[in-house]
């Protein structure tokens, strides 16, 4: 039964309705600094993050990747830069990235126009390593800084029936046709991927030939970590020849000289990261046993190198971790993990006790407030690692065992400094349905007056096996900027909370989430300062589902943009490029088995229910929920008479902030339709 709401007499003021959508095309034109006092949709061409903190063994440097946007190719730049670990001494190395020191702090290896790179770290020289056809990935030093480690795809033919017919010399034919007989064929953002495995090798320092380490036709795209020995490689891949087991992967130890492999675990399930003790006595890794469920977490466990003393360091923790990394002297392994939207690096003793060194781990997500960071160890305990806040993108920060953290980069406060962003504060509320907690954020438009009414907008995260938390968004702070109240939360399903809530979505997606969201709406109008005939729903991805569920439950909303959803499940567990990934964890059965809960649980099975003027965002080249899932919903609602748009975004995939401009334009359009539907009181 949809639930209805109607509001108060009210009429729409096209005065003013005007003024702001002239508002918001005039502020994607640049002016002077002094002007400005929100957050702009051009100033997301002036962030920058730092990403992939690398500290010097000695802890007394970082090496990082430094991210900016460059305005005339509407894309982000990457370079490597160097910083003194007390904040001094800032300055640019060049392009590149995957920077890695090497054991002795006297290099840096790095990769660059599809090469191996090193770098001395005395003289500043530079030479290339490689002479690679493809593109390597995982650079790894070996203990005694004499060789690399490194993935890298090794080509093989594309299968074919016939050959195709030659045509005459200067014919301008077409491409011949390309026959497809593997499991995944495509990735998202990627587009058709190349016909190759996966491999890992491992080249000298002083040049030569790269050496083939793993073999067979399976992928091994993992890096490698390195045994003190530097005669075997650790790695984790699926090596099992039933396609089928999808989910499953092991770890295996290799020899660099022989190549012969032997598997350290077999159980169902992930098992990866694997990260050997400086003893080489004991490998940790993370992972689980797999149960078949929507969500499990994944624990930090240590075993010895022939799988006895098998023992999980993180039961206690209740959440998911990764990164394993050995603390020098062997006493126990730093990892990172979500808790409660707010990501931390942790350390685990080879007991079981578990502490938090840090806080605010991210920073590279940019556009919304997802997770994104990672961190590094010195032989003495210090650490470096990117952190952000609702009010600072991507900053470098160091601390040590006892000590926390301190930001040594300031990459943002030129821009900043002359922005009025719109607070972030933090609420939990119950949900309706059972009672539970439910976390959230509502970012306050700028100049905030509580005396006022402001419309309100739900903004809702994707996965929906994630979650968002207190790091800054530049997609929330310009809907706060166009004046309205915005709520983020995680509902039930989202990480950081444990294994139960999380699970909660299994075999129920979506499910009681949408209480959990309605719930959290109540709670901040229950604040005093929204105006309820001014509610309007948005989300991404999971966020687009639940946008697309929500109308067809409610008409309370005035207006809403599902961003990139899927609407019929059977259709995108069939045609995404991750399409093996739903059934039985998420849904029971085969959709040709039994239909019926794919489509119970596909929102376009409430379409007719549907009142609320609704557009849809996706990328035209988006393979994880395929623009056809948007055409199914916009023509079901032009059937029905309902208003409704598409917005196609040219070239763009389902990460569509990968070109700024386009993350400017989404935003435009969002607030524009809202605008569109946006009523005031009548004039007293």
């Amino acid at each position: 039964m949809i639930e209805r709401n109607t509001p108060a007499t009210l009429r729409r003021t096209a005065a003013k309705a005007a003024a702001i959508a002239i508002l918001i095309t005039a502020s994607t034109t640049p002016t002077p600094t002094h002007a400005q006092s929100r957050f702009e949709p051009m100033d997301v061409f002036q962030l920058e993050y730092a990403a992939d903190p690398q500290i010097s063994p000695d802890g007394s440097q970082v090496v990082y990747i430094r991210t900016s946007m460059d305005i005339m190719r509407d894309r982000k730049r990457s370079e490597l830069w160097i910083i003194d670990a007390d904040g001094s001494d800032h300055r640019r190395l060049g392009e590149g990235g995957s920077p890695r020191w090497s054991p002795d702090g006297t290099r840096i290896a790095y990769t660059a126009a599809g090469q191996i790179h090193l770098r001395w770290m005395d003289t500043g020289e530079t030479a290339t390593l490689t002479q690679l056809t493809e593109p390597p990935s995982g650079l790894r030093w070996s203990p005694d800084g004499c060789h690399i480690a490194f993935n890298m795809l090794v080509p093989y033919p594309a299968p074919s029936l016939a050959a195709p017919p030659r045509p005459p010399a200067g014919a301008e034919w077409a491409a011949p046709p390309i026959m497809e007989d593997r499991f995944k064929s495509r990735q998202d953002g990627v587009g058709y991927l190349d016909f190759g495995y996966s491999h890992i090798f491992v080249i000298p320092v002083d040049g030569g030939t790269p050496t083939q380490v793993t073999a067979g036709d399976f992928q091994h795209s993992s890096a490698a970590a390195w045994h003190p020995d530097g005669a075997h490689l650790f790695f984790s891949a699926n090596r099992n020849p039933d396609v089928l087991d999808y989910r499953n992967s092991e770890l295996y130890i290799a020899s660099v000289q022989t190549g012969d492999i032997r598997a350290l675990t077999a159980r169902p399930g992930p098992d990866g990261s694997p990260a050997v003790s400086p003893d080489g006595r004991q490998v940790a890794f993370v992972g689980y046993e797999d149960r078949t469920r929507t969500y499990q977490v994944s624990q930090l466990q240590v075993m010895n190198l022939d799988g006895s003393g098998h023992r999980t360091l993180t039961a206690g923790l209740d959440r998911s971790v990764s990164s394993p990394v050995w603390a020098a002297d062997g006493s126990g392994v730093y990892f990172q993990y979500d808790d409660e939207g707010n990501s931390k690096v942790g350390f685990a003793t080879l007991d079981g006790d578990t502490e938090v060194l840090a806080g605010d781990l991210g920073g590279t997500s940019y556009g919304r407030p997802y997770g994104g960071g990672s961190f590094s160890v010195a032989n003495d305990g210090t650490f470096a690692l990117n952190q952000t806040r609702p009010d600072m993108p991507g900053e470098l920060a160091v601390g040590g065992p006892g000590a926390g953290a301190r930001t040594i980069t300031d990459l943002n406060s030129d821009l900043l400094a002359n922005r009025t962003l719109g607070e972030v504060e933090e609420i939990w509320w119950e949900s309706s349905y059972d009672g539970r907690a439910v976390h959230g954020w509502i970012v306050k438009p700028p100049d905030f007056d509580p005396n006022r009414r402001y419309p309100l907008i739900l903004e809702i995260h994707g996965g929906p096996v994630s979650n968002y938390g207190d790091r800054f968004s530049a997609e929330m702070q310009l809907l706060a900027s166009a004046g309205y109240v915005v709520l983020y939360a995680n509902p039930r399903g989202s990480t950081s909370y444990g294994e139960e809530f999380g699970d909660l979505l299994y075999h129920n997606y979506p499910g009681q989430d949408y209480d959990d969201l309605i719930s959290g709406v109540d709670a901040v109008i229950e604040q005093g300062y929204v105006d309820e005939s001014n509610l309007f729903v948005t989300g991404g991805s999971a966020g687009g589902i639940m946008t697309a569920w929500i109308v067809g439950k409610t008409d309370r909303f005035r207006a809403a943009v599902s961003q990139k959803p899927v609407v019929n499940w059977i259709s995108k567990t069939l045609t995404a490029d991750n399409w093996y990934g739903y059934y039985h964890s998420r849904y029971e059965g085969l959709p040709w088995e039994d239909p019926e809960p794919y489509w119970r649980f596909s929102p376009l099975s409430l379409v007719g229910n549907v009142t609320t003027p609704t557009m849809i965002i996706t990328g035209e080249e988006d393979l994880r929920t395929p623009l056809s899932e948007s055409y199914q919903m916009f023509h079901a609602l032009k059937m029905r008479g309902i208003d409704t748009a598409v917005i196609r975004l040219p070239g763009a995939s389902h990460d569509m902030s990968r070109r700024p401009s386009q993350l400017m334009a989404k935003i435009a359009n969002i607030v524009a339709w809202f605008e569109k539907y946006r009523v005031m009181p009548a004039a007293s």
